[in-house]
Protein backbone atom coordinates (compact mmCIF):
# COMPACT_ATOMS: atom_id res chain seq x y z
CA UNK A 1 0.00 0.00 0.00
CA UNK A 2 1.10 3.47 -0.69
CA UNK A 3 2.04 6.21 2.13
CA UNK A 4 1.06 8.55 0.08
CA UNK A 5 -0.92 11.32 1.63
CA UNK A 6 -4.28 12.57 -0.22
CA UNK A 7 -4.08 16.53 -0.71
CA UNK A 8 -5.16 18.32 2.40
CA UNK A 9 -8.03 15.66 2.86
CA UNK A 10 -7.91 16.28 6.32
CA UNK A 11 -9.38 19.21 4.95
CA UNK A 12 -12.44 17.55 4.44
CA UNK A 13 -12.98 16.07 8.11
CA UNK A 14 -14.86 19.02 9.78
CA UNK A 15 -12.87 20.01 12.25
CA UNK A 16 -14.30 20.44 16.20
CA UNK A 17 -13.23 22.73 18.94
CA UNK A 18 -11.30 20.93 21.58
CA UNK A 19 -13.96 18.72 23.12
CA UNK A 20 -14.93 19.98 26.90
CA UNK A 21 -15.05 17.90 30.27
CA UNK A 22 -18.06 15.51 29.65
CA UNK A 23 -21.28 15.25 32.00
CA UNK A 24 -21.79 12.09 33.08
CA UNK A 25 -24.65 10.94 31.24
CA UNK A 26 -22.82 12.18 27.35
CA UNK A 27 -24.88 11.24 24.09
CA UNK A 28 -22.96 8.51 22.23
CA UNK A 29 -21.61 10.19 18.79
CA UNK A 30 -23.53 10.26 15.69
CA UNK A 31 -23.05 7.82 13.17
CA UNK A 32 -21.12 10.95 11.00
CA UNK A 33 -18.84 11.92 13.84
CA UNK A 34 -18.04 8.47 14.62
CA UNK A 35 -17.07 8.13 11.22
CA UNK A 36 -14.81 11.23 11.47
CA UNK A 37 -13.55 10.27 14.35
CA UNK A 38 -12.48 7.02 12.68
CA UNK A 39 -10.96 8.56 9.70
CA UNK A 40 -8.62 10.75 12.21
CA UNK A 41 -7.33 7.91 13.29
CA UNK A 42 -7.06 6.35 9.47
CA UNK A 43 -4.79 10.03 8.71
CA UNK A 44 -2.21 9.40 11.80
CA UNK A 45 -2.12 6.03 11.10
CA UNK A 46 -1.65 6.51 7.31
CA UNK A 47 1.07 9.31 8.43
CA UNK A 48 2.73 6.83 10.95
CA UNK A 49 2.96 4.55 7.61
CA UNK A 50 0.72 2.10 9.64
CA UNK A 51 -1.02 1.69 6.06
CA UNK A 52 -2.83 -1.91 6.79
CA UNK A 53 -4.31 -0.40 9.82
CA UNK A 54 -5.29 2.96 8.55
CA UNK A 55 -7.54 0.52 5.33
CA UNK A 56 -9.08 -1.74 8.11
CA UNK A 57 -10.75 1.78 9.79
CA UNK A 58 -11.49 2.44 6.10
CA UNK A 59 -13.44 -0.41 5.49
CA UNK A 60 -14.96 -0.02 9.38
CA UNK A 61 -16.41 3.46 7.79
CA UNK A 62 -17.89 1.60 4.64
CA UNK A 63 -19.44 -1.12 6.17
CA UNK A 64 -21.93 1.27 8.30
CA UNK A 65 -21.72 4.24 5.43
CA UNK A 66 -21.51 2.56 2.17
CA UNK A 67 -20.08 4.97 -0.81
CA UNK A 68 -18.15 7.14 2.18
CA UNK A 69 -16.57 9.24 -0.32
CA UNK A 70 -13.55 10.48 2.04
CA UNK A 71 -13.15 6.87 3.01
CA UNK A 72 -13.22 5.59 -0.21
CA UNK A 73 -10.48 8.36 -1.26
CA UNK A 74 -8.25 7.14 1.59
CA UNK A 75 -8.55 3.86 -0.24
CA UNK A 76 -7.54 5.01 -3.12
CA UNK A 77 -4.92 6.33 -1.80
CA UNK A 78 -3.57 3.68 0.20
CA UNK A 79 -3.98 1.59 -3.12
CA UNK A 80 -1.34 3.58 -5.56
CA UNK A 81 1.63 1.42 -6.09
CA UNK A 82 0.42 -1.84 -4.73
CA UNK A 83 -3.21 -2.26 -7.15
CA UNK A 84 -3.47 0.88 -9.46
CA UNK A 85 -6.66 -0.39 -11.04
CA UNK A 86 -8.43 -0.81 -7.64
CA UNK A 87 -7.09 2.93 -6.35
CA UNK A 88 -8.52 4.47 -9.64
CA UNK A 89 -12.13 2.44 -8.61
CA UNK A 90 -11.91 4.13 -5.69
CA UNK A 91 -11.34 6.92 -6.44
CA UNK A 92 -13.84 7.36 -9.10
CA UNK A 93 -16.37 5.66 -6.32
CA UNK A 94 -15.35 8.98 -4.44
CA UNK A 95 -16.05 11.53 -7.29
CA UNK A 96 -19.34 10.12 -8.04
CA UNK A 97 -20.66 10.27 -4.58
CA UNK A 98 -18.99 13.72 -3.82
CA UNK A 99 -18.57 15.42 -7.23
CA UNK A 100 -17.91 19.00 -6.09
CA UNK A 101 -14.54 18.12 -4.66
CA UNK A 102 -12.16 19.45 -6.73
CA UNK A 103 -9.61 16.99 -4.63
CA UNK A 104 -11.03 13.56 -5.82
CA UNK A 105 -11.44 14.39 -9.39
CA UNK A 106 -7.52 15.24 -9.34
CA UNK A 107 -6.64 11.63 -7.80
CA UNK A 108 -9.03 10.09 -10.08
CA UNK A 109 -7.18 11.56 -12.84
CA UNK A 110 -3.76 11.50 -11.59
CA UNK A 111 -4.53 7.85 -11.49
CA UNK A 112 -5.55 7.50 -14.55
CA UNK A 113 -2.53 9.15 -15.83
CA UNK A 114 -0.52 6.36 -13.80
CA UNK A 115 -2.59 3.82 -16.27
CA UNK A 116 -2.08 5.59 -19.42
CA UNK A 117 -5.73 6.01 -19.76
CA UNK A 118 -4.95 9.75 -20.79
CA UNK A 119 -9.11 10.11 -21.82
CA UNK A 120 -9.88 9.68 -18.07
CA UNK A 121 -7.33 11.69 -17.22
CA UNK A 122 -8.22 14.59 -19.11
CA UNK A 123 -12.00 14.09 -18.60
CA UNK A 124 -11.22 14.77 -14.83
CA UNK A 125 -8.58 17.27 -14.27
CA UNK A 126 -10.55 19.53 -16.37
CA UNK A 127 -13.58 19.51 -13.62
CA UNK A 128 -10.80 19.52 -11.22
CA UNK A 129 -9.56 22.79 -12.92
CA UNK A 130 -13.06 24.29 -13.11
CA UNK A 131 -13.78 23.42 -9.19
CA UNK A 132 -10.80 24.56 -8.33
CA UNK A 133 -9.18 27.11 -11.10
CA UNK A 134 -6.11 27.79 -9.01
CA UNK A 135 -5.02 23.67 -8.28
CA UNK A 136 -1.54 23.81 -9.85
CA UNK A 137 -1.43 19.82 -9.59
CA UNK A 138 -4.49 19.61 -11.09
CA UNK A 139 -3.41 22.53 -13.88
CA UNK A 140 -0.03 20.43 -14.69
CA UNK A 141 -1.93 17.24 -14.62
CA UNK A 142 -4.29 17.64 -17.06
CA UNK A 143 -1.21 19.77 -19.15
CA UNK A 144 0.74 15.86 -19.02
CA UNK A 145 -2.66 14.27 -20.08
CA UNK A 146 -2.97 16.12 -23.37
CA UNK A 147 1.03 15.49 -24.01
CA UNK A 148 0.39 12.13 -23.23
CA UNK A 149 -2.41 12.34 -26.47
CA UNK A 150 -0.77 13.85 -28.45
CA UNK A 151 -2.19 17.60 -28.00
CA UNK A 152 1.23 19.19 -26.33
CA UNK A 153 0.28 22.61 -27.58
CA UNK A 154 -2.79 21.95 -25.43
CA UNK A 155 -0.67 21.73 -22.44
CA UNK A 156 1.85 25.21 -22.95
CA UNK A 157 -1.07 27.48 -21.91
CA UNK A 158 -1.75 25.40 -18.92
CA UNK A 159 1.37 25.48 -18.03
CA UNK A 160 1.90 28.80 -17.66
CA UNK A 161 -1.20 29.51 -16.14
CA UNK A 162 0.35 27.47 -13.23
CA UNK A 163 3.91 29.40 -13.51
CA UNK A 164 1.70 32.64 -13.01
CA UNK A 165 0.11 30.71 -9.77
CA UNK A 166 3.20 29.43 -7.73
CA UNK A 167 6.44 29.72 -10.11
CA UNK A 168 8.48 27.29 -8.19
CA UNK A 169 6.51 24.40 -7.95
CA UNK A 170 8.50 21.29 -8.70
CA UNK A 171 5.50 20.26 -11.49
CA UNK A 172 5.75 23.57 -13.60
CA UNK A 173 9.23 24.48 -15.26
CA UNK A 174 10.51 20.67 -15.65
CA UNK A 175 6.53 20.07 -17.10
CA UNK A 176 6.36 23.11 -18.99
CA UNK A 177 9.72 21.95 -20.63
CA UNK A 178 8.65 17.86 -21.81
CA UNK A 179 5.64 19.95 -23.21
CA UNK A 180 8.29 22.10 -25.41
CA UNK A 181 10.64 19.05 -26.17
CA UNK A 182 7.50 17.24 -27.72
CA UNK A 183 6.64 19.72 -30.08
CA UNK A 184 10.29 20.28 -30.72
CA UNK A 185 10.86 23.47 -29.33
CA UNK A 186 14.33 22.14 -27.59
CA UNK A 187 15.63 25.71 -26.91
CA UNK A 188 12.76 27.36 -24.88
CA UNK A 189 12.51 24.10 -23.12
CA UNK A 190 16.58 24.14 -22.35
CA UNK A 191 15.94 27.53 -21.36
CA UNK A 192 12.97 26.70 -18.71
CA UNK A 193 15.37 23.51 -17.53
CA UNK A 194 18.11 25.85 -16.98
CA UNK A 195 15.78 28.18 -14.67
CA UNK A 196 14.92 25.30 -12.52
CA UNK A 197 18.20 24.34 -11.82
CA UNK A 198 18.91 27.84 -11.11
CA UNK A 199 15.99 28.20 -8.45
CA UNK A 200 17.00 24.02 -7.49
CA UNK A 201 13.69 22.85 -8.27
CA UNK A 202 14.54 18.82 -8.83
CA UNK A 203 18.00 19.30 -10.03
CA UNK A 204 18.70 15.84 -11.00
CA UNK A 205 14.98 15.40 -13.54
CA UNK A 206 16.45 19.02 -14.83
CA UNK A 207 20.11 18.19 -15.61
CA UNK A 208 18.74 15.04 -17.05
CA UNK A 209 15.76 16.55 -19.42
CA UNK A 210 18.71 19.62 -20.12
CA UNK A 211 21.38 17.47 -21.38
CA UNK A 212 18.51 15.48 -23.85
CA UNK A 213 17.47 18.32 -25.63
CA UNK A 214 20.51 18.76 -27.99
CA UNK A 215 23.84 16.77 -28.79
CA UNK A 216 27.06 17.83 -27.87
CA UNK A 217 29.91 18.08 -30.17
CA UNK A 218 31.67 20.59 -27.40
CA UNK A 219 32.45 20.04 -23.80
CA UNK A 220 29.73 21.89 -22.10
CA UNK A 221 29.71 24.03 -18.89
CA UNK A 222 26.86 21.77 -17.61
CA UNK A 223 28.72 18.48 -17.24
CA UNK A 224 30.87 20.69 -14.99
CA UNK A 225 28.24 21.32 -13.03
CA UNK A 226 26.82 18.33 -13.07
CA UNK A 227 30.23 16.21 -11.64
CA UNK A 228 30.02 18.77 -9.02
CA UNK A 229 26.50 18.08 -8.09
CA UNK A 230 27.80 13.98 -8.22
CA UNK A 231 30.61 15.21 -5.19
CA UNK A 232 27.73 15.52 -2.79
CA UNK A 233 28.19 12.77 -0.36
CA UNK A 234 24.88 12.96 1.24
CA UNK A 235 22.84 13.04 -2.36
CA UNK A 236 19.23 11.14 -2.51
CA UNK A 237 20.18 7.66 -4.69
CA UNK A 238 17.22 8.56 -7.43
CA UNK A 239 18.77 12.06 -7.62
CA UNK A 240 22.24 10.60 -8.08
CA UNK A 241 20.85 7.95 -10.76
CA UNK A 242 19.52 11.18 -12.70
CA UNK A 243 22.98 12.71 -12.61
CA UNK A 244 24.87 10.05 -13.93
CA UNK A 245 22.60 9.52 -16.42
CA UNK A 246 23.15 12.82 -17.42
CA UNK A 247 26.99 12.78 -17.27
CA UNK A 248 26.83 9.83 -19.25
CA UNK A 249 24.69 10.82 -21.84
CA UNK A 250 27.22 14.41 -22.53
CA UNK A 251 29.98 12.00 -22.65
CA UNK A 252 28.79 9.76 -25.09
CA UNK A 253 27.83 12.81 -27.13
CA UNK A 254 31.73 13.98 -26.74
CA UNK A 255 32.70 10.13 -27.65
CA UNK A 256 34.48 9.76 -23.85
CA UNK A 257 32.65 6.29 -24.20
CA UNK A 258 34.82 4.68 -21.37
CA UNK A 259 33.63 7.16 -18.55
CA UNK A 260 30.39 7.17 -20.23
CA UNK A 261 29.68 3.74 -19.36
CA UNK A 262 31.08 4.12 -15.76
CA UNK A 263 28.08 6.66 -15.18
CA UNK A 264 25.48 4.52 -16.82
CA UNK A 265 26.77 1.98 -14.55
CA UNK A 266 26.73 3.95 -11.54
CA UNK A 267 23.41 5.42 -12.15
CA UNK A 268 21.81 1.92 -12.49
CA UNK A 269 23.32 0.79 -8.91
CA UNK A 270 22.29 4.13 -7.29
CA UNK A 271 18.53 3.98 -8.94
CA UNK A 272 18.75 0.42 -7.03
CA UNK A 273 16.28 -1.68 -9.60
CA UNK A 274 15.43 -5.45 -9.48
CA UNK A 275 14.17 -7.61 -11.85
CA UNK A 276 12.54 -11.55 -11.22
CA UNK A 277 14.27 -13.17 -14.49
CA UNK A 278 12.55 -17.06 -13.11
CA UNK A 279 9.55 -15.64 -12.64
CA UNK A 280 9.53 -13.96 -16.45
CA UNK A 281 10.62 -17.16 -17.57
CA UNK A 282 8.10 -18.79 -15.95
CA UNK A 283 5.28 -16.25 -17.50
CA UNK A 284 7.08 -17.02 -20.94
CA UNK A 285 6.62 -20.58 -20.38
CA UNK A 286 3.02 -19.79 -19.67
CA UNK A 287 2.33 -18.42 -22.37
CA UNK A 288 3.88 -20.74 -24.93
CA UNK A 289 1.48 -23.22 -23.40
CA UNK A 290 -1.45 -21.72 -23.35
CA UNK A 291 -1.51 -20.05 -26.40
CA UNK A 292 -1.17 -23.18 -28.36
CA UNK A 293 -1.81 -24.13 -31.94
CA UNK A 294 -5.20 -26.35 -30.88
CA UNK A 295 -6.13 -23.69 -28.61
CA UNK A 296 -6.44 -20.83 -31.54
CA UNK A 297 -7.58 -23.06 -33.54
CA UNK A 298 -10.63 -23.59 -31.25
CA UNK A 299 -10.99 -19.68 -30.68
CA UNK A 300 -10.99 -19.16 -34.78
CA UNK A 301 -14.35 -16.56 -35.45
CA UNK A 302 -13.90 -14.56 -32.47
CA UNK A 303 -12.89 -11.15 -31.87
CA UNK A 304 -13.82 -8.50 -34.07
CA UNK A 305 -12.72 -8.89 -37.86
CA UNK A 306 -11.97 -4.92 -37.58
CA UNK A 307 -8.74 -4.03 -39.44
CA UNK A 308 -8.00 -0.38 -37.62
CA UNK A 309 -5.93 -1.56 -35.17
CA UNK A 310 -1.91 -1.48 -35.75
CA UNK A 311 0.18 -2.90 -33.36
CA UNK A 312 3.78 -1.73 -33.61
CA UNK A 313 5.85 -3.76 -31.16
CA UNK A 314 8.99 -5.39 -29.83
CA UNK A 315 11.45 -4.42 -27.62
CA UNK A 316 12.27 -1.00 -26.43
CA UNK A 317 14.85 0.65 -28.48
CA UNK A 318 14.27 -1.28 -31.33
CA UNK A 319 12.57 1.56 -33.84
CA UNK A 320 9.08 1.19 -32.82
CA UNK A 321 9.16 5.55 -32.84
CA UNK A 322 10.79 5.58 -35.96
CA UNK A 323 8.41 2.62 -37.27
CA UNK A 324 5.30 4.49 -36.17
CA UNK A 325 6.53 7.84 -37.30
CA UNK A 326 6.54 6.58 -41.14
CA UNK A 327 3.52 4.79 -40.92
CA UNK A 328 1.67 8.00 -39.24
CA UNK A 329 2.65 10.32 -42.03
CA UNK A 330 0.19 8.33 -44.47
CA UNK A 331 -2.99 10.05 -44.59
CA UNK A 332 -4.85 7.45 -43.13
CA UNK A 333 -3.22 6.34 -40.48
CA UNK A 334 -2.97 7.80 -36.95
CA UNK A 335 0.25 7.25 -34.50
CA UNK A 336 -1.94 7.02 -30.93
CA UNK A 337 1.58 6.41 -29.42
CA UNK A 338 2.20 3.78 -26.05
CA UNK A 339 -1.27 2.63 -25.47
CA UNK A 340 -1.42 0.53 -21.75
CA UNK A 341 -5.18 0.15 -22.54
CA UNK A 342 -4.30 -4.04 -24.35
CA UNK A 343 -2.06 -4.85 -21.40
CA UNK A 344 -4.41 -3.19 -19.17
CA UNK A 345 -7.29 -5.68 -20.49
CA UNK A 346 -4.84 -8.56 -20.59
CA UNK A 347 -4.08 -7.81 -16.13
CA UNK A 348 -7.55 -7.72 -15.88
CA UNK A 349 -8.05 -11.28 -17.98
CA UNK A 350 -4.99 -12.48 -15.42
CA UNK A 351 -2.24 -11.91 -17.18
CA UNK A 352 1.32 -11.36 -15.21
CA UNK A 353 -1.17 -10.28 -12.10
CA UNK A 354 -2.55 -14.16 -11.02
CA UNK A 355 -1.39 -17.06 -11.42
CA UNK A 356 -1.08 -19.14 -14.68
CA UNK A 357 -4.50 -21.20 -13.97
CA UNK A 358 -6.25 -17.54 -13.96
CA UNK A 359 -4.85 -16.93 -17.64
CA UNK A 360 -5.88 -19.62 -19.01
CA UNK A 361 -8.86 -20.24 -17.53
CA UNK A 362 -9.95 -16.92 -18.41
CA UNK A 363 -9.19 -17.87 -22.44
CA UNK A 364 -9.89 -21.29 -22.12
CA UNK A 365 -13.56 -20.38 -21.24
CA UNK A 366 -13.90 -16.52 -23.15
CA UNK A 367 -16.89 -17.17 -25.19
CA UNK A 368 -17.33 -15.74 -28.89
CA UNK A 369 -19.71 -12.97 -27.16
CA UNK A 370 -17.20 -11.78 -24.73
CA UNK A 371 -14.06 -11.74 -27.47
CA UNK A 372 -16.49 -9.77 -29.52
CA UNK A 373 -17.06 -7.52 -26.31
CA UNK A 374 -13.54 -6.97 -25.57
CA UNK A 375 -12.37 -6.57 -29.06
CA UNK A 376 -15.29 -3.75 -29.33
CA UNK A 377 -13.91 -2.14 -25.92
CA UNK A 378 -10.68 -1.54 -27.22
CA UNK A 379 -11.74 -0.46 -30.47
CA UNK A 380 -13.86 1.78 -29.02
CA UNK A 381 -11.00 3.79 -27.49
CA UNK A 382 -8.62 3.40 -30.52
CA UNK A 383 -11.43 5.17 -32.25
CA UNK A 384 -10.81 8.14 -29.40
CA UNK A 385 -7.71 8.77 -30.79
CA UNK A 386 -7.54 8.80 -34.60
CA UNK A 387 -11.26 8.80 -35.36
CA UNK A 388 -12.10 8.68 -38.97
CA UNK A 389 -8.48 6.79 -39.05
CA UNK A 390 -8.03 3.56 -41.82
CA UNK A 391 -5.18 2.88 -39.66
CA UNK A 392 -4.74 3.26 -35.50
CA UNK A 393 -1.24 2.58 -34.66
CA UNK A 394 -0.88 1.14 -31.38
CA UNK A 395 2.99 1.32 -30.53
CA UNK A 396 3.43 -0.26 -27.00
CA UNK A 397 6.60 -2.05 -27.05
CA UNK A 398 6.04 -4.77 -24.67
CA UNK A 399 2.63 -5.97 -26.71
CA UNK A 400 4.60 -8.60 -27.67
CA UNK A 401 3.76 -10.31 -24.53
CA UNK A 402 -0.03 -10.36 -25.73
CA UNK A 403 0.19 -11.25 -29.27
CA UNK A 404 -1.68 -13.88 -28.35
CA UNK A 405 -4.78 -11.86 -27.15
CA UNK A 406 -4.26 -9.51 -30.17
CA UNK A 407 -4.04 -12.92 -32.55
CA UNK A 408 -7.97 -13.54 -30.76
CA UNK A 409 -9.30 -10.26 -30.53
CA UNK A 410 -8.06 -8.77 -33.93
CA UNK A 411 -7.59 -11.67 -36.72
CA UNK A 412 -7.03 -9.14 -39.65
CA UNK A 413 -5.04 -6.79 -37.43
CA UNK A 414 -1.55 -6.04 -38.68
CA UNK A 415 1.37 -6.66 -36.39
CA UNK A 416 4.22 -5.44 -37.35
CA UNK A 417 7.68 -6.62 -34.71
CA UNK A 418 10.83 -4.14 -35.04
CA UNK A 419 14.00 -5.92 -34.41
CA UNK A 420 17.20 -4.65 -34.07
CA UNK A 421 21.03 -6.21 -33.89
CA UNK A 422 20.63 -7.64 -30.03
CA UNK A 423 24.02 -6.03 -28.93
CA UNK A 424 22.44 -2.58 -30.24
CA UNK A 425 19.53 -2.98 -29.04
CA UNK A 426 20.82 -3.83 -25.43
CA UNK A 427 23.23 -0.81 -25.16
CA UNK A 428 20.93 1.20 -26.42
CA UNK A 429 18.48 0.67 -23.31
CA UNK A 430 21.13 -0.06 -21.29
CA UNK A 431 22.12 3.64 -21.65
CA UNK A 432 18.68 5.36 -20.60
CA UNK A 433 16.77 5.89 -17.45
CA UNK A 434 14.36 3.68 -17.41
CA UNK A 435 11.17 3.65 -14.37
CA UNK A 436 11.20 0.47 -12.42
CA UNK A 437 9.04 -1.45 -14.35
CA UNK A 438 11.77 -1.73 -16.74
CA UNK A 439 13.74 -3.70 -14.20
CA UNK A 440 15.78 -5.81 -15.92
CA UNK A 441 17.80 -3.25 -17.36
CA UNK A 442 19.43 -2.77 -14.05
CA UNK A 443 22.18 -4.75 -15.30
CA UNK A 444 24.16 -6.17 -18.28
CA UNK A 445 23.52 -9.58 -17.47
CA UNK A 446 20.21 -9.38 -16.76
CA UNK A 447 19.38 -7.29 -20.15
CA UNK A 448 20.69 -10.12 -21.85
CA UNK A 449 18.96 -12.78 -20.35
CA UNK A 450 15.45 -10.92 -20.81
CA UNK A 451 16.39 -10.46 -24.36
CA UNK A 452 16.81 -14.24 -24.87
CA UNK A 453 13.48 -14.74 -23.14
CA UNK A 454 11.70 -12.26 -25.65
CA UNK A 455 13.30 -13.80 -28.40
CA UNK A 456 11.71 -16.84 -27.36
CA UNK A 457 8.26 -15.89 -27.34
CA UNK A 458 8.84 -14.14 -30.75
CA UNK A 459 9.76 -17.21 -32.06
CA UNK A 460 6.90 -19.11 -30.41
CA UNK A 461 4.08 -16.20 -31.49
CA UNK A 462 6.18 -16.66 -35.51
CA UNK A 463 5.18 -20.34 -35.12
CA UNK A 464 1.94 -20.06 -34.55
CA UNK A 465 0.94 -16.98 -36.16
CA UNK A 466 2.70 -18.04 -39.51
CA UNK A 467 2.27 -14.85 -41.96
CA UNK A 468 0.69 -12.27 -39.37
CA UNK A 469 3.59 -10.83 -38.39
CA UNK A 470 5.83 -8.74 -40.14
CA UNK A 471 9.26 -8.49 -39.37
CA UNK A 472 10.87 -4.59 -39.37
CA UNK A 473 14.57 -4.72 -39.24
CA UNK A 474 15.86 -1.32 -37.92
CA UNK A 475 18.87 -1.74 -40.00
CA UNK A 476 17.12 -2.47 -43.02
CA UNK A 477 15.17 0.68 -42.75
CA UNK A 478 18.18 2.86 -42.12
CA UNK A 479 19.66 0.91 -44.69
CA UNK A 480 16.95 1.80 -47.33
CA UNK A 481 14.44 3.91 -46.01
CA UNK A 482 12.01 3.93 -49.14
CA UNK A 483 12.24 -0.17 -49.75
CA UNK A 484 11.79 -1.00 -46.19
CA UNK A 485 8.88 1.83 -45.74
CA UNK A 486 6.77 1.10 -48.94
CA UNK A 487 6.79 -2.44 -47.14
CA UNK A 488 5.66 -1.52 -44.09
CA UNK A 489 2.62 0.58 -46.04
CA UNK A 490 1.88 -2.61 -48.44
CA UNK A 491 1.33 -4.99 -45.13
CA UNK A 492 -0.84 -2.17 -44.04
CA UNK A 493 -3.03 -2.83 -47.04
CA UNK A 494 -2.46 1.18 -48.24
CA UNK A 495 -1.73 3.05 -51.05
CA UNK A 496 1.70 4.41 -50.96
CA UNK A 497 1.79 8.27 -49.94
CA UNK A 498 5.75 9.95 -50.66
CA UNK A 499 4.31 11.68 -47.30
CA UNK A 500 6.18 8.51 -45.75
CA UNK A 501 9.64 9.40 -46.79
CA UNK A 502 9.29 12.62 -44.88
CA UNK A 503 8.36 11.42 -41.55
CA UNK A 504 10.73 14.04 -39.52
CA UNK A 505 7.98 16.82 -40.62
CA UNK A 506 4.58 14.90 -39.11
CA UNK A 507 2.76 17.24 -37.20
CA UNK A 508 2.05 16.57 -33.33
CA UNK A 509 3.91 15.49 -30.34
CA UNK A 510 6.58 12.33 -30.13
CA UNK A 511 6.40 11.50 -26.04
CA UNK A 512 8.90 8.39 -26.04
CA UNK A 513 12.74 8.83 -25.03
CA UNK A 514 13.40 8.60 -29.23
CA UNK A 515 11.49 12.30 -29.69
CA UNK A 516 14.67 13.73 -30.33
CA UNK A 517 15.87 11.17 -32.68
CA UNK A 518 12.60 10.94 -35.07
CA UNK A 519 12.53 14.74 -35.65
CA UNK A 520 15.64 14.06 -37.90
CA UNK A 521 15.83 12.31 -40.91
CA UNK A 522 17.24 8.57 -41.18
CA UNK A 523 20.89 8.03 -39.84
CA UNK A 524 22.81 4.76 -39.54
CA UNK A 525 24.97 5.75 -36.96
CA UNK A 526 23.38 3.69 -33.99
CA UNK A 527 24.33 0.76 -36.38
CA UNK A 528 26.72 -1.15 -34.41
CA UNK A 529 27.08 2.06 -32.38
CA UNK A 530 27.64 -1.45 -29.31
CA UNK A 531 31.19 -1.11 -30.66
CA UNK A 532 32.15 2.25 -28.85
CA UNK A 533 31.28 0.32 -25.41
CA UNK A 534 32.73 -3.61 -26.51
CA UNK A 535 35.87 -3.74 -23.43
CA UNK A 536 32.76 -2.75 -21.09
CA UNK A 537 29.83 -5.39 -22.29
CA UNK A 538 31.16 -8.57 -22.29
CA UNK A 539 28.62 -9.39 -18.87
CA UNK A 540 25.89 -8.63 -21.89
CA UNK A 541 27.58 -10.22 -24.72
CA UNK A 542 28.08 -13.80 -22.80
CA UNK A 543 24.33 -13.64 -21.71
CA UNK A 544 23.42 -12.65 -24.79
CA UNK A 545 25.09 -16.24 -26.34
CA UNK A 546 24.25 -17.34 -29.82
CA UNK A 547 21.95 -14.19 -30.39
CA UNK A 548 25.05 -12.04 -30.02
CA UNK A 549 26.36 -10.64 -33.87
CA UNK A 550 30.20 -10.01 -33.02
Amino acid sequence: MSNRLPPAWSKHIKSRPAPKAEPPKAKPPSRAQADDMLLRQALELQQAKRLPEAEELCHRVLARTPNHPLSLYILGTLGLGVDDELALKYFARAASQAPENPYFHLSLGEAGLKLGDSLLAIRHLQRACELKPDLVEALCGLARAYVNFDKAEMALPLYETALKINSDHPMVRIGLAGALTSVGRMDEAGAYLKQAIERRVDVGEAYNSLVDTRKFTEKPAELDFILSELSNPKLDPDVASQLHHAAGKVLNDLQRYEEAMDHFQKAKKAAGHGFDLESFRRSIDSMIEIFSPSLLEAKAGHGSPSEVPVFVLGMPRSGTTLTEQICASHPDVHGAGELSKLRRMAGLMGFGTQSDEASRSSIMSMTRDQSRALAEEYLSYLRQHGPGALRIVDKMPHNFEVIGLIGILFPNARIIHCRRDAIDNCVSCFVLRFNKEHGYNADLKTLGLYYREYDRLMRHWNKVFPGRIFESRYETLVTDQEKQSRRLIDHLGLTWDDACLRFFETSGSVNTLSRWQVRQPVYSSSVKRWKNYESAIQPLIDALGDLAEI
